[in-house]
């Protein structure tokens, strides 16, 4: 099995084994004894079809970078920032439509890119609601514009090359599965398209990540129960089960609702526990119901002692974040608040009683489902 090892370095970008090439975007944590970096997760990158109306500024144009001006700093300010992108782009001829099966235009990668992340996972339930050719189109945009991917792939090589980041010398195997694919059917003798649930294919991609030697191990899991703010028996199950395996970080998205935090005594991982994040909800979407539209920035600081090599995670972070719909005095838009700060920001002159009602609703939630288990999460 191939290991695709991407470097992020200072000014110079190197690429390591399959051509694979990226940036640092902030000078090392290093002090004599330790380096520290920071990575940021988020939930469900949704694309509801009032998304691309709104975002719409030509026939055949779309903008959607100010969904996420609010955000993008601290998406930004992270050594890596990922999130589960629930959509395809396959086109403009496939027709761009939102649920039940999704195509999005590709103008939304560029404003994922321009707002800070380095990797979208892209193996989900509607990973092929446009069939292979969704799969093998979405990968190519994605591959346009320099914003790595794991959970699809366009090959068996594709499929094998497990995906190591190294971050200021702290090295990361990134893996993703997903519960299924919405009945769409995988074409037969091309299993490499997605990474399903499957605990044989889990374990043997974990050991061969290992082989590696990397610092790290994250697994990200599409699986749950939708609009359920606790994890299911098949979650808790899955989570169990490959933390036996040896994973070090798990996160997991499809419920598209907060799920709780914990931290689960392991013995085969880097670390004394396993941090588990059942569910980050949804990043952005169209859905208005209660808890479907409120999100967060995860964001976990991991630091390792260079003398022994030895990690830790020394801190967890977690900004929450609110989905505003509706006009901005400008035109109608989606815009991604972050909602403790945004408050207080006179500068979003938009908002109402209404909309500041909802943020502290969602707040408040927010706070409940992730401090049930893990009361040492910040807020802010």
């Amino acid at each position: 099995m191939k290991i695709l090892l991407i470097t992020f370095s200072i000014i110079l970008f190197f690429s390591f084994r399959n051509c694979f090439v990226s940036g640092e975007k902030h000078k090392s944590g290093l002090s004599e004894s330790t380096v520290t970096i920071s990575i940021s997760a988020v939930g469900d990158i949704m694309c509801h079809t009032v998304q691309f109306e709104y975002a719409k500024v030509s026939r055949d144009s779309f903008d959607f970078n100010p969904v996420f001006r609010n955000v993008s700093k601290h998406l930004s300010k992270s050594d890596f920032t990922f999130g589960n992108i629930e959509t395809v782009f396959a086109g403009k001829k496939a027709k761009y439509t939102g649920y039940p099966r999704f195509n999005s235009p590709s103008d939304l990668l560029y404003a994922l890119k321009n707002a800070g992340f380095d990797l979208l996972t892209t193996s989900n339930n509607h990973s092929l609601d446009r069939g292979e050719v969704g799969v093998l189109r979405t990968i190519n945009e994605l591959n346009k514009r320099s914003l790595n991917y794991n959970g699809t792939y366009v090959s068996q090589a594709d499929h094998d090359s497990i995906r190591i980041f190294n971050i200021k010398g702290i090295s990361i195997a990134f893996l993703a599965y997903s519960y299924g694919t919405n009945g769409n059917p995988i074409p037969k003798g091309k299993s490499y398209l997605i990474n399903l649930i499957d605990y044989e294919s889990i374990h043997r991609d974990i050991q061969a990540a290992k082989s590696a030697n990397p610092d790290i191990v994250l697994v990200h899991f599409h699986f749950g129960d939708e609009y359920e703010r606790e994890p299911s028996d098949y979650q808790k199950q899955v989570v169990d089960s490959t933390i036996e395996m040896g994973a070090d970080i798990i996160i997991g998205g499809h419920p598209h609702v907060l799920q709780p935090v914990k931290f689960i005594k392991s013995h085969k991982s880097v670390f004394d526990s396993v941090l588990v994040a059942y569910s980050l909800g949804n990043f952005i979407s169209n859905q208005r119901k209660k808890y479907t539209d409120t999100g967060g920035i995860l964001t976990i600081s991991i630091t390792k002692n260079l003398f022994d090599n030895t990690l830790k995670i020394s801190n967890v972070e977690f900004i929450p974040t609110w989905v505003f719909k509706g006009n901005t005095w400008n035109k109608n838009e989606f815009v991604l608040l972050p909602s403790m700060s945004a408050m207080n920001d006179s500068s979003i002159t938009f908002l109402n009683k209404n909309h500041i009602d909802k943020m502290e609703e969602s707040i408040r939630d927010t706070k409940e489902v992730l401090s049930k288990y893990y009361y040492y999460v910040s807020f802010n």
